[in-house]
């Protein structure tokens, strides 16, 4: 008994991890639907003080002192969003000094920070994902958690409106160098989704038989031997990505 007792006085006490008052990650995670790109925001909680507060924010937090980038951004979009083991990618690093101007923002952290006044460096994040493959679970000081369209994303909370920017700016680069609609497609698509996809990414708009004639040239979409079933229109062929093929059309 007595040595159970040692061992447990060998215990050391829990202790809450230190939050650094000037660094924190925001995640920009997007989604595919057929009408168009979506985005991951939340509404705020403003805790026990009532404040007006209608801005809707990209899900990010302070990060620990004792965590990585990498980590914090996982952590604070779990805790935020339930979303967890999603692969991000830092896309840009935010310092404006005042990027804290708006007076709802300034309120909100005055009810939930220890340090509101601190200035934020924010290093942000962004991964595409299929929603129907994920739960939605807000906590922590998220009441909601929604997908919103990219086009019709109001004024956000803080500079997030730069962010979604910058994020969207960073997919028509990368669309190029890599197979996207492999994470937002389905596994298997028609060639009009996969246009609509590139349309909603780039914001354009193109011409159906040019666009056709330069994906079927290359190597990275392959046809199958299937159609659509169950659809009231005339059933569309279907293709499938190989990303070890990938290259720009």
């Amino acid at each position: 008994m007595l040595s159970f007792y040692i061992c447990l006085r060998k215990i050391p006490p829990m202790t809450e991890p230190r939050i650094n008052p000037n660094v924190s990650v925001d995640c920009v995670i997007f989604s595919f639907e057929d009408d168009g790109l979506e985005v991951l925001l939340i509404e705020r909680n403003a805790g026990q003080n009532r404040i007006e507060d209608d801005l809707l924010a990209l899900p990010g937090n302070l990060i620990y002192e004792d965590e990585t980038l990498d980590a914090a951004a996982n952590r604070v979009l779990r805790e935020l969003t339930g979303l967890k083991n999603i692969y991000l990618e830092q896309v840009y690093t935010f310092g404006d000094p005042a990027r804290i101007n708006k007076q709802k923002d300034q309120d909100w952290l005055h009810s939930i920070r220890a340090h509101p006044e601190a200035r934020v460096i924010t290093v942000a994040y962004t991964s595409l994902v299929k929603k129907s493959n994920f739960k939605i679970s807000p906590s922590s000081f998220a009441r909601q958690a929604m997908w919103v369209k990219v086009k019709e994303v109001p004024q956000l909370a803080f500079d997030h409106n730069a962010l979604l920017e910058k994020a969207l700016e960073y997919l028509k680069h990368k669309i190029y160098i890599e197979p996207l609609g492999y994470e937002l497609l389905p596994e298997r698509f028609t060639l009009a989704q996969l246009q609509k996809l590139y349309e909603a990414i780039l914001d354009d708009h193109f011409d159906k038989r040019n666009f056709r004639r330069k994906v079927l040239r290359t190597s990275f979409i392959i046809p199958l031997n299937e159609k659509q079933k169950g659809v009231a229109h005339k059933p569309a062929g279907l293709y499938r990505f190989d990303k070890s093929k990938f290259h720009k059309i």
